[in-house]
């Protein structure tokens, strides 16, 4: 009956150094050889090729159309096209996703149809914080593993109750992790693009004439 506690305790502190050893790695500095020189964080730590590096593209397109609602279907039609969906749609701005490999693809369509104003392709890298994630996730099933060893060994209802409640904890900390590795994952897979829609504005007569004289002494003064 008095050996669970001590067994207990020594679990507790295990499990608590290693739940540390992630989050205070940054904070130690560089680690050392055997011959006390210190090595860099790429010395010490495997980092990822760009091959395995996560990247989320995203775009964003100023158009000029003549019917932006009819556009804005068009538009849901391309992200079905390239196995995308709709994020938002509306009469002047539209997001949609679309799987990142037609990314360029699903662009170019998206522009020819209306006057192109501005485009505009960002890519934020967030393969270390992905790379957290999945050391937090281990080291949390690492743990419930432990407790659901104590578990079995539990003799009173108290002793139970601690490692349940511990188990609870680690379980919520798990689902979480796991669906933030979930949306990474997904937003990498599916890029987003954001569609500004502006409605085309026809010059009027007087409109057609200062047109027509701009472009004449724009001639007069560019020829060779």
């Amino acid at each position: 009956m008095q050996k669970f506690p001590t067994l207990l305790v020594f679990f507790l502190l295990l499990s608590a150094l290693s739940g540390c050893t992630s989050s205070q790695r940054s904070a130690q500095g560089p680690a050392l050889d055997r011959a006390g020189s210190r090595l860099s964080y790429e010395e010490s730590t495997p980092q990822p090729t760009p091959s395995e590096r996560k990247v989320l593209f995203s775009a964003y397109l100023a158009l000029a159309v003549d019917n932006p609602d009819s556009t804005s279907r068009q538009i849901a039609m391309i992200a079905e096209k390239y196995n995308g969906y709709v994020n938002e749609i509306g009469t002047y701005q539209t997001i949609i996703r679309v799987e990142s490999t037609q990314l360029d693809a699903a662009i170019a369509e998206i522009a020819a149809l209306g006057k192109l104003h501005h485009k505009n392709i960002t890519g934020q890298d967030v393969t270390e914080e992905y790379l957290d994630y999945e050391i937090r996730l281990e080291n949390a099933e690492r743990a419930r593993n432990r407790y659901l060893e104590l578990l079995g060994k539990a003799e009173t209802v108290e002793e139970i109750l601690k490692v349940e409640r511990e188990l609870e904890r680690l379980n919520e900390t798990i689902d979480l992790l796991k669906g933030k590795i979930a949306r990474l994952d997904h937003l990498e897979a599916f890029s987003t693009i954001n569609v500004e829609l502006r409605k085309w504005k026809k010059p009027g007569l007087l409109g057609y004439i200062g047109l027509g004289v701009y472009h004449a002494v724009k001639w007069l003064f560019v020829r060779n």
